[in-house]
């Protein structure tokens, strides 16, 4: 039987096949672990990341610190003129964290 990890990585290479980041609408890739939430926008033409930050996960309220951090995300691609993004979820379920980070983007002013 496969472990979660392969699983996932399956699913992530399945969603990889249709999304790909271009010079008008870059990629948002997420990337979750227990401790973190690890977000980039790629330009897959060229290969270099645009923006990447990440945001340390708090054990009580992980979901609204997602939201406000994909606020504050949105808010410095746009001080470096990014508007429009891919959302590519890492395979993960749209759910969570991952919901509440792409909300909060959305919110901020990108445009999925």
């Amino acid at each position: 039987m496969k472990n979660v990890k392969s699983r996932r990585m399956i699913r992530h290479t399945r969603v990889r096949r249709r999304i790909v980041g271009t010079k008008a609408r870059p990629r948002l890739s997420v990337y979750r672990s227990n401790k973190a939430l690890f977000v980039q926008i790629i330009d897959d033409e060229q290969g270099i990341t645009l923006l990447g930050r990440r945001m340390q996960r708090s054990a009580t309220k992980a979901v609204e610190d997602a939201k406000e951090f994909g606020k504050m995300f949105a808010q410095e691609a746009k001080k470096v003129k990014i508007k429009a993004v891919v959302f590519d979820r890492g395979g993960y379920a749209y759910h969570g964290r991952v919901a509440a980070f792409a909300q909060g983007a959305r919110e901020g002013g990108l445009e999925f």
